[in-house]
């Protein structure tokens, strides 16, 4: 996939190596709940990270192998090579985002846990960002503060007094107006007062301390700015911020909200998918994003699998669409569980906006924008959609296609709901997403590519490689659906995948972000900010 337009060279695929791991689970060691990472995303730039987790926490990581003010660069471009080092991060700060609420009114607890980051644009050296729970949005300023600390002491105790009066001399020149007892002496106001007494001790007991910076050290301070609270009645599931710096929206399961970022009591209300009869209602919101350079568009998704394009300047209540994404089923291809699995969990727009990257259940897929463009279908898994072509995808690839005999099982342990993101490589060549057993999967989209790589999230990461799967297979509509669960058998526990390698359904990978300029990519196992480069 080249966002260009123009055609590109089938690019070689990637050897994917271990960089470094933050918070590494010990054998054995049992996680905590609200320490399971919950959200993960890189600034514009690539120089920092942030993650967030059940307990409402933000974490931030910094680049350390960044060239700054291009000195790194001169001399590696006068040695005429580059760097060897793999990109490295460290933990830069975190703080408390969110806590436990309960909403009194609906009897309701909303929990603390991180759905959403999205970085914002930085100013005079500070961080911006935005962070969301299911009722409540944050913007978080994050900046450096120096150190100051109480060195002198602007009335000096040693000097000597008499009768508890402190002698004009030893009185700095900006108290002089005022004598001790607090009268004015201000003969144009003529405010002396006699009726006050003297502190024990006379005014040698006061201490007015002076705080100034007595070193170079700094340390970071986060604070939010404002909270946008009180527009949502069902749970967010998507926060994202416009090109033009000054607007965002957030998406529900009903509503989709843009605010302003200077106003925090109201916003105005985009899309509105609530039925009158509630009982009418057949899809819902599952993510939104706004392009992201065109400040008058957006796309979410939907339930039904489809991905909808929207234009500001055509509606003030986007009520209708500008394109449609949807991709039909086959006759006869249709069974309990299509409405599930093609429900969309994630998407994301390319760099340059003309790809839209979307992930369901068991697929990734990928729109495209030339018209005469060869439209690739690899079988499900994500999908790339082309927002300039018709409303099919340009590609799709296999996730879990060898878990659709499972779909009965998976659907009585709740796993067929679990909602995987995607993410895109910054040149678009590239695709990833996350799957069972700590696993994720990298995919070359350009043309003529064949790259599958399955990855697992330990410092071994190659121990799993997955075959470029078969053209056809079996449609869901010729599975039985009255198959049940093996007697004594527990299928969290494990099964075999289409390469025979066993796989974990209680450890699952939803969550990863690709560098913005680099192939690195950070993922979330449980706990644990895992990080690979090629």
């Amino acid at each position: 996939m080249d966002d260009e337009g123009g055609a590109a060279m089938t690019p070689e695929g990637l050897d994917w190596k271990f960089s470094q791991v933050f918070g590494e689970r010990a054998a054995g060691e049992e996680v905590q709940e609200v320490d399971i990472i919950s959200a993960i995303e890189f600034d514009k730039t690539g120089n920092h990270l942030a993650t967030g987790d059940r307990g409402g926490r933000v974490v931030l990581f910094e680049k350390t192998d960044r060239v700054d003010h291009g000195v790194h660069r001169r001399v590696l471009e006068g040695m005429d090579c580059s760097s060897s080092r793999h990109p490295e991060f460290r933990y830069k700060t975190e703080f408390q985002s969110h806590e436990p609420e309960f909403d009194y009114l609906k009897s309701l607890e909303i929990e603390e846990k991180i759905n959403k980051i999205r970085w914002c644009q930085t100013a005079n050296s500070a961080m911006f960002l935005l962070s969301t729970n299911d009722k409540t949005i944050k913007f978080w300023k994050v900046q450096e503060k120096k150190i100051k600390q109480i060195s002198n002491l602007n009335v000096e105790p040693s000097r000597p007094t008499s009768n508890g009066f402190i002698s004009s001399s030893n009185v700095p020149t900006s108290f002089k107006a005022c004598s001790a007892n607090g009268g004015c002496i201000d003969n144009r106001l003529s405010c002396r007062s006699n009726n006050l007494s003297f502190l024990p001790g006379g005014i040698t007991s006061l201490r007015l301390p002076m705080v100034v910076v007595t070193s170079h050290e700094s340390s970071l301070l986060a604070r939010c700015r404002r909270t946008y609270a009180h527009a949502h009645d069902y749970h967010i599931n998507s926060i994202s911020n416009n090109s033009d710096g000054e607007t965002f929206i957030s998406a529900d399961d009903l509503r989709i909200n843009l605010w302003n970022f200077e106003i925090s009591s109201q916003s105005f209300n985009i899309v509105d998918v609530k039925p009158a009869n509630m009982e009418d209602l057949t899809e819902v919101i599952t993510s939104a994003e706004f392009h992201p350079s065109h400040c008058n568009m957006l796309a979410y998704s939907s339930s039904k699998g489809s991905i909808r394009l929207l234009d500001l300047r055509q509606s003030a209540l986007c009520d209708t669409h500008s394109k449609l994404f949807e991709e039909n089923e086959p006759p006869g291809s249709k069974s309990f569980f299509t409405d599930i699995i093609s429900s969309i969990s994630d998407i994301k727009f390319a760099k340059g906006g003309r790809y839209i990257l979307s992930r369901d259940y068991m697929t990734l897929k990928v729109m495209s924008d030339a018209l005469n463009e060869r439209t690739l279908h690899l079988m499900r898994f994500s999908v790339l959609w082309d927002i300039n072509m018709g409303s099919g995808p340009v590609a799709t690839f296999q996730v879990h296609e060898h878990l659709r005999p499972k779909l009965c099982d998976l659907y009585e342990n709740d796993s067929i709901f679990d909602k995987f993101e995607c993410c895109l490589s910054g040149d678009g060549q590239r695709v990833a997403t996350g799957s069972y057993s700590n696993t994720f999967r990298v995919f070359g989209c350009s043309e003529g590519s064949s790259e599958a790589t399955t990855l697992e999230a330990t410092k071994n990461p190659a121990r799993r490689q997955i075959q470029t799967p078969p053209r056809f297979l079996r449609s869901p509509g010729n599975q039985s659906h009255g198959v049940n669960k093996r007697e004594g058998s527990d299928y969290n526990s494990g099964g075999v995948d289409m390469n025979g390698n066993t796989f974990d359904l209680s450890t699952k990978l939803l969550h990863l972000a690709w560098h913005p300029n680099e192939n690195s990519i950070a993922c979330a196992a449980s706990n644990s900010l895992y990080m690979y480069y090629a």
